[in-house]
């Protein structure tokens, strides 16, 4: 066999020594950059756990821990037949109308109410309750107009009880005959 002696330059070598040192440089540096391919993949797969674990965790908090929504109220009418339409708004005097007025509490805590139902400026109704977090009220609320003309506005004011301003409101305009 022949002696191997390893050596920097390969120009110190030739022939068959010549072709063994280039033998023997590749498997260094396959073997240098292994060692390198083996540390970047490791440091790659432990940044990819790492990021995989905190996708996890945040969706976690976020499905147990979700966000409040915006507190608000709703306040809405229902017609005579329980949907959003047919109102009353063609009426002749002394003739007594109906509507269904619903609240909804959506202020993530209990809350107080006032509701003030104003026909041609005067108070009709006046109603006072108080609904719990997602709790839901409707009543029926009558009102009978006493004087002719068209467009007469029922206003129907929802106040936060120790707020001196309306929170929510809606209406009506009628043509009394």
């Amino acid at each position: 066999m022949w002696p191997l002696v390893r050596t920097r330059s390969p120009q110190a070598c030739s022939g068959v020594a010549y072709a063994i040192f280039a033998a023997q440089e590749n498997i260094y540096e396959q073997a240098r950059k292994n060692q390198t391919d083996s540390v970047n993949r490791k440091l790659l797969t432990w940044v990819l756990a790492a990021v995989l674990v905190l996708a996890v965790c945040g969706t976690i908090l976020i499905i147990v821990l979700p966000q409040p929504s915006e507190p608000f109220t709703e306040l809405y009418l229902l017609g005579a037949s329980g949907k959003a339409s047919d109102y009353p708004t063609n009426l002749t005097v002394g003739q007594t109308a109906n509507v269904t007025v619903g609240v909804v509490n959506h202020e993530n805590t209990n809350a107080a109410y006032t509701l003030v139902v104003t026909l041609a400026n005067k108070t009709v109704n006046t109603t006072s309750f108080s609904l719990a977090n997602s709790q839901a009220w409707q009543n029926q609320i009558s009102f009978t107009p006493t004087q002719r003309g068209l467009g007469q506005k029922v206003e129907f004011d929802l106040y936060k009880v120790g707020a001196p301003n309306v929170y929510r409101s809606v209406y009506l305009y009628l043509n009394v005959a």
